[in-house]
Protein backbone atom coordinates (compact mmCIF):
# COMPACT_ATOMS: atom_id res chain seq x y z
CA UNK A 1 0.00 0.00 0.00
CA UNK A 2 1.29 3.45 -0.87
CA UNK A 3 0.16 6.34 1.30
CA UNK A 4 0.73 9.88 0.11
CA UNK A 5 1.69 12.46 2.73
CA UNK A 6 2.64 15.81 1.17
CA UNK A 7 5.48 17.55 3.01
CA UNK A 8 3.32 20.61 3.68
CA UNK A 9 0.67 18.43 5.40
CA UNK A 10 3.05 17.13 8.07
CA UNK A 11 2.97 18.35 11.65
CA UNK A 12 5.32 21.22 12.43
CA UNK A 13 6.94 22.32 15.68
CA UNK A 14 9.34 25.23 16.20
CA UNK A 15 11.10 25.79 19.52
CA UNK A 16 13.72 28.46 18.82
CA UNK A 17 16.72 26.15 18.39
CA UNK A 18 14.61 23.40 16.75
CA UNK A 19 12.42 23.30 13.65
CA UNK A 20 10.80 19.90 13.21
CA UNK A 21 8.39 18.33 10.70
CA UNK A 22 6.56 15.16 11.81
CA UNK A 23 5.10 12.61 9.40
CA UNK A 24 3.30 10.85 12.26
CA UNK A 25 1.96 12.02 15.63
CA UNK A 26 4.92 12.95 17.83
CA UNK A 27 5.38 15.04 20.96
CA UNK A 28 3.07 18.06 20.84
CA UNK A 29 1.81 17.20 17.35
CA UNK A 30 -1.14 14.80 17.33
CA UNK A 31 -3.20 13.61 14.38
CA UNK A 32 -5.17 10.40 14.99
CA UNK A 33 -5.09 9.65 11.23
CA UNK A 34 -1.27 9.53 11.29
CA UNK A 35 -0.13 7.37 14.22
CA UNK A 36 2.42 5.31 12.31
CA UNK A 37 2.46 2.60 9.68
CA UNK A 38 2.91 -0.96 10.96
CA UNK A 39 6.06 -0.92 13.14
CA UNK A 40 7.12 2.45 11.64
CA UNK A 41 6.35 5.05 14.32
CA UNK A 42 8.38 8.19 13.54
CA UNK A 43 9.78 9.97 10.50
CA UNK A 44 10.91 13.37 11.71
CA UNK A 45 12.80 15.97 9.70
CA UNK A 46 14.72 18.15 12.16
CA UNK A 47 16.80 21.29 11.78
CA UNK A 48 18.76 22.10 14.94
CA UNK A 49 20.41 25.51 15.25
CA UNK A 50 24.14 25.86 15.87
CA UNK A 51 24.97 24.81 19.43
CA UNK A 52 21.45 23.44 20.01
CA UNK A 53 20.39 19.92 20.82
CA UNK A 54 18.53 17.41 22.88
CA UNK A 55 19.86 16.92 26.44
CA UNK A 56 20.07 13.40 27.90
CA UNK A 57 16.76 11.56 27.63
CA UNK A 58 15.65 7.94 27.80
CA UNK A 59 14.25 5.54 25.19
CA UNK A 60 13.25 1.88 25.45
CA UNK A 61 12.22 -0.76 22.92
CA UNK A 62 12.71 1.29 19.76
CA UNK A 63 15.06 1.05 16.77
CA UNK A 64 16.18 4.64 16.05
CA UNK A 65 17.88 5.61 12.79
CA UNK A 66 19.43 9.02 12.16
CA UNK A 67 20.48 10.28 8.73
CA UNK A 68 22.21 13.66 8.44
CA UNK A 69 21.38 15.63 5.29
CA UNK A 70 23.67 18.58 6.06
CA UNK A 71 25.84 19.62 8.99
CA UNK A 72 27.01 17.28 11.77
CA UNK A 73 25.14 15.61 14.64
CA UNK A 74 26.93 14.53 17.84
CA UNK A 75 25.61 11.51 19.78
CA UNK A 76 26.51 10.16 23.20
CA UNK A 77 24.74 7.46 25.23
CA UNK A 78 25.13 5.77 28.59
CA UNK A 79 26.01 2.41 26.99
CA UNK A 80 29.28 3.77 25.57
CA UNK A 81 28.01 4.72 22.11
CA UNK A 82 29.48 7.98 20.87
CA UNK A 83 30.06 9.58 17.51
CA UNK A 84 29.56 12.48 15.15
CA UNK A 85 27.30 11.77 12.20
CA UNK A 86 27.88 13.49 8.84
CA UNK A 87 26.06 13.44 5.49
CA UNK A 88 26.41 10.01 3.86
CA UNK A 89 26.33 8.20 7.21
CA UNK A 90 23.54 6.34 9.00
CA UNK A 91 23.39 5.85 12.75
CA UNK A 92 21.45 3.04 14.43
CA UNK A 93 20.62 3.02 18.11
CA UNK A 94 18.62 0.10 19.45
CA UNK A 95 17.17 1.32 22.73
CA UNK A 96 16.55 -2.24 23.91
CA UNK A 97 15.58 -2.48 27.59
CA UNK A 98 16.52 1.18 28.02
CA UNK A 99 19.18 3.67 27.04
CA UNK A 100 19.82 7.33 27.80
CA UNK A 101 21.38 9.49 25.11
CA UNK A 102 21.86 13.06 23.98
CA UNK A 103 22.09 14.54 20.50
CA UNK A 104 23.58 17.92 19.71
CA UNK A 105 24.53 19.95 16.70
CA UNK A 106 28.29 19.41 16.48
CA UNK A 107 28.76 22.89 14.97
CA UNK A 108 28.80 26.20 16.82
CA UNK A 109 28.04 28.19 13.64
CA UNK A 110 25.89 26.12 11.22
CA UNK A 111 22.60 24.22 11.58
CA UNK A 112 22.32 20.44 11.29
CA UNK A 113 19.51 19.03 9.14
CA UNK A 114 18.66 15.37 9.67
CA UNK A 115 16.00 12.69 9.48
CA UNK A 116 15.15 10.50 12.43
CA UNK A 117 13.20 7.28 11.92
CA UNK A 118 11.80 5.16 14.76
CA UNK A 119 10.77 1.54 14.21
CA UNK A 120 9.33 -0.75 16.87
CA UNK A 121 11.61 -3.78 17.34
CA UNK A 122 10.48 -7.36 16.74
CA UNK A 123 11.64 -8.34 20.25
CA UNK A 124 11.40 -6.45 23.52
CA UNK A 125 13.93 -5.66 26.24
CA UNK A 126 17.03 -6.66 24.27
CA UNK A 127 20.48 -5.29 25.08
CA UNK A 128 20.88 -1.69 23.86
CA UNK A 129 23.16 -1.35 20.84
CA UNK A 130 24.69 1.39 18.69
CA UNK A 131 26.39 1.48 15.30
CA UNK A 132 27.26 4.10 12.73
CA UNK A 133 28.19 3.43 9.13
CA UNK A 134 29.32 5.55 6.19
CA UNK A 135 27.82 4.79 2.78
CA UNK A 136 29.55 5.78 -0.44
CA UNK A 137 27.24 8.20 -2.32
CA UNK A 138 28.51 6.71 -5.60
CA UNK A 139 26.93 3.38 -4.60
CA UNK A 140 23.49 5.09 -4.67
CA UNK A 141 23.98 6.99 -7.94
CA UNK A 142 21.11 5.85 -10.14
CA UNK A 143 20.54 2.60 -8.24
CA UNK A 144 19.11 1.42 -4.95
CA UNK A 145 21.52 0.77 -2.10
CA UNK A 146 20.48 -1.04 1.08
CA UNK A 147 21.32 1.02 4.16
CA UNK A 148 19.39 -0.98 6.78
CA UNK A 149 18.03 -4.52 6.80
CA UNK A 150 16.70 -7.06 9.33
CA UNK A 151 19.30 -8.72 11.54
CA UNK A 152 17.69 -12.03 10.55
CA UNK A 153 18.42 -11.49 6.82
CA UNK A 154 21.93 -12.95 6.97
CA UNK A 155 25.04 -11.16 5.71
CA UNK A 156 24.30 -7.45 5.89
CA UNK A 157 26.69 -6.68 3.03
CA UNK A 158 27.60 -3.37 4.64
CA UNK A 159 24.05 -2.48 5.67
CA UNK A 160 23.17 -1.84 9.31
CA UNK A 161 21.23 -4.78 10.77
CA UNK A 162 18.22 -3.83 12.91
CA UNK A 163 15.83 -5.80 15.11
CA UNK A 164 12.81 -5.69 12.80
CA UNK A 165 11.74 -7.01 9.41
CA UNK A 166 12.35 -3.60 7.84
CA UNK A 167 14.57 -2.42 5.01
CA UNK A 168 15.78 1.09 4.28
CA UNK A 169 17.09 1.71 0.80
CA UNK A 170 18.26 4.94 -0.80
CA UNK A 171 18.98 6.14 -4.31
CA UNK A 172 20.44 9.40 -5.62
CA UNK A 173 18.88 10.49 -8.89
CA UNK A 174 20.03 13.05 -11.40
CA UNK A 175 17.43 15.42 -12.80
CA UNK A 176 15.13 13.48 -15.12
CA UNK A 177 16.49 10.11 -14.02
CA UNK A 178 14.15 7.36 -12.77
CA UNK A 179 14.51 3.92 -11.18
CA UNK A 180 12.00 1.16 -10.60
CA UNK A 181 10.85 0.20 -7.13
CA UNK A 182 10.79 -3.58 -6.80
CA UNK A 183 8.99 -4.85 -3.72
CA UNK A 184 10.31 -8.12 -2.29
Amino acid sequence: MILERPAAARGEVSAGWLHSRHTFSFGQYYDPRWMGFGPLRVINEDIVAAGGGFPPHRHANMEILSIVLSGALAHRDNAGGEGVLHPGEVQWMSAGHGIEHSEFNASKDAPVHFLQIWIQPDRLNAQPAYAQRAFDPAARAGRWATLVQPDTAGDAGGALAIRQDAWLRAVRLSEGQAVDVVLD
